[in-house]
C-alpha cells in the first residue's frame, strides 16, 4: 500500500516552532515529527510514499534526502506546493498521479500519532468496498463527523457555531466521531473530485457522500494525538514510549 503524509501545512499552532522551521520538522522527544511517521509506516510494511511540503519546503526536502529512507528500503516522493499551499484536497488531487496502480492507498496528518491497525484498517476498506475510510475515534471535540448505524458517513458538524452539513438524510439517529486525520481511499475517488486549486477534502467526502458510500473505521483514541499544538507535544512523547515498549 502506497501512502501521502499531509506536511505543506503553515503549523499557525505551533508557533513560535514554525517561524524558523516547518511543522513537520517540530521535535518530539528529540525526532522531528515527520521521521516518527515515517518510520512508524516502514515498520507497517509501507515502503512507497509521497509528502507534499510548502511552509519551508526545501528545510523538509533537505532533511529527506540527508537521511535517504532512514535506514530503509524505501522511496520518498516530493509533491512540491511552494507556490501555492492547496489545502487537503488540493494537495491530494495535485499527487493523484502518484497513485496508478489502482489499489488503495493511506493518507495521514505529519502531526498525528497513532497506534492504529493499519492492516484491519486496510481489510475494513476492502471489505466495505468503499471509496473511502475515515479512520475515528469517540472523543470531545468541535467538529465531528456523523454516521448512520452501517458506519456509512452521513453529515458533518460544528457544535462551536452550530453549523451542520448534511450528505444525505436518515430517519435513524446518527451517531458522532472525532475524524483522526487518518484515511484510506481507493484512487476513483479522483474522478469525483471536480474542484481545481485549492480546496478541502472534508468538502469532497460530504459532496460524495451523497452518493457513494465513505465509511468510518472506529479506532482506541486512548493512543492517539494531535501534535499540532506546543501543549500536546508533551503528551505525544508520552504516547510514543509507551507504543515504543509495547513493540
Amino acid at each position: 500500500m502506497k501512502a501521502m503524509i499531509f506536511a505543506a501545512g503553515l503549523g499557525t499552532r505551533l508557533k513560535p516552532y514554525t517561524d524558523t522551521m516547518p511543522k513537520a520538522l517540530v521535535p518530539v522527544a528529540g525526532t522531528p515529527m515527520i521521521e516518527i511517521l515515517i518510520k512508524h509506516l516502514i515498520l507497517n510494511g509501507i515502503t512507497d510514499i509521497i509528502v507534499n511540503v510548502h511552509h519551508f519546503a526545501d528545510q523538509v526536502i533537505g532533511f529527506l534526502n540527508q537521511n535517504n529512507g532512514f535506514g530503509a528500503n524505501i522511496t520518498i516522493t516530493i509533491s512540491n506546493e511552494t507556490g501555492l499551499l492547496l489545502d487537503t484536497g488540493g494537495g491530494l488531487k495535485n499527487a493523484s498521479w502518484f497513485f496508478n496502480d489502482n489499489q488503495p492507498f493511506l493518507v495521514q496528518n505529519v502531526d498525528v500519532v497513532c497506534d492504529i491497525n493499519y492492516a484491519g484498517f486496510l481489510e475494513t476498506h476492502c471489505k466495505n468496498k468503499a471509496l473511502a475510510t475515515l479512520a475515528v475515534s469517540r472523543r470531545e471535540t468541535s467538529r465531528r463527523f456523523l454516521f448512520d448505524s452501517s458506519m456509512q458517513l452521513c453529515g458533518w458538524e460544528n457544535s462551536k457555531n452550530n453549523e451542520q452539513r448534511m450528505a444525505r438524510t436518515q430517519s435513524e439517529n446518527l451517531t458522532r466521531f472525532a475524524f483522526s486525520g487518518i484515511q484510506i481511499l481507493d484512487p476513483a475517488i479522483f474522478s469525483l473530485m471536480p474542484q481545481i486549486g485549492k480546496f478541502s477534502i472534508i468538502d469532497s467526502y460530504l459532496e460524495i457522500a451523497s452518493t457513494k458510500k465513505i465509511v468510518g473505521f472506529v479506532h482506541d483514541p486512548q493512543y492517539w494525538v494531535d501534535m499540532g499544538k506546543p501543549e500536546e507535544l508533551l503528551k505525544a512523547e508520552k504516547i510514543l514510549e509507551i507504543l515504543k515498549n509495547k513493540k
